[in-house]
């Protein structure tokens, strides 16, 4: 009996190694999955390179939609693509300075749509992106001032690139000088107070448009 009890209790702990074997291999794959094989199927024919600006549309909300439409533009985010520690991350200003793996800021906008903008020429791109990471933990600054107590997207690039290069990317634009009457609520929300219409800012959009800039990628966007 002894020998019979030893017998079923041997066959159950090689039916439960083979189980966790099982469990193990399942977790193994759906890690390399998201690891390996998504961030591929994410940026699809993309092949990223240090220093490229990478341009979305955020998930909408009231500020969003006030930025797109003060811009007359689809960005409304933009980030730094940088190599760091064995992987593609984006250096963006969102909530704070910080990093972002590469395929979660895809997979954050609408549709999974971005742009990638390429500086022309072949220049040195370290000092700018070792100027944006002096900036690393500032909070996001959501009324778009250019001082540095806190700081936004398109800001981040911008005064990274001309501390860097002493060239300036992108032109400033005052807010009078935008199409912004029909977002006036949102403005005197975040602004708690009148919308401050001589207050230059960068967009997005503008930053995009600046001639040392080519457009290199777009996905899903019409």
């Amino acid at each position: 009996m002894n020998e019979e009890l030893r017998g079923l209790a041997s066959m159950a702990t090689k039916k439960l190694l083979k189980i966790c074997g099982i469990v193990i291999l399942l977790i193994f794959s759906l890690a390399l999955i998201k690891t390996k094989l998504l961030p591929y199927y994410k940026f699809k024919n993309y092949i990223p390179k240090n220093g490229d600006l990478i341009f979305q549309s955020l998930p909408q909300n009231d500020l969003v939609l006030a930025i797109e439409g003060i811009s007359e533009s689809p960005y409304s985010h933009c980030g730094i693509v940088v190599y760091k520690n064995s992987s593609w991350m984006v250096l963006e200003a969102i909530g704070h300075v910080k990093y972002t793996p590469l395929y979660e800021w895809v997979q954050r906008g609408r549709k999974e749509a971005f742009s990638v903008y390429r500086l022309k020429g072949n220049k040195d791109l370290k000092p700018f992106i070792a100027e944006a990471a002096k900036f690393l933990g500032k909070p996001y600054d959501s009324r778009y001032r250019l001082d540095d107590e806190k700081i936004y997207c398109s800001e981040l690039i911008y005064k990274s690139y001309v501390k860097s290069n002493k060239v300036k990317l992108g032109k400033l634009k005052a807010l009078g000088d935008m199409p912004w009457e029909a977002y006036k609520k949102t403005i005197r929300k975040y602004e708690n107070g009148p919308p401050p219409l001589e207050r230059l800012m960068i967009t997005p959009k503008n930053l995009s448009l600046a001639p040392e800039l080519e457009l290199f990628y777009k996905q899903n966007y019409d």
